[in-house]
């Protein structure tokens, strides 16, 4: 299952999103999505979760969690047009 997260702080690494999602089940990947040129954050990134029951258990309970000072928004990734 592909999860989306939005609403991350510019400061978050990927080993603390695996570490907040690891908390329901089996974190397969974790990628934050930067600007090229910068290489800086833009802020959101997808967490691949094998397991789509501890996938939407994730999703419910850290959508709007508090991480870093911001709070996240979790839902499930949609398809690349």
């Amino acid at each position: 299952m592909e999860i989306y997260v939005g609403n991350l702080s510019y400061d978050a690494t990927e080993e603390d999103i695996k570490k907040a999602f690891a908390e329901f089940g089996n974190v397969e990947a974790v990628k934050i999505i930067t600007d090229r040129y910068s290489g800086r954050s833009k802020g959101f990134g997808f967490v691949t979760m094998p397991d789509e029951t501890e996938g939407e258990a994730a999703i419910a309970a850290l959508h709007g969690r508090n991480m870093m000072g911001r709070d996240l928004k979790v839902n499930e990734a949609r398809p690349r047009m």
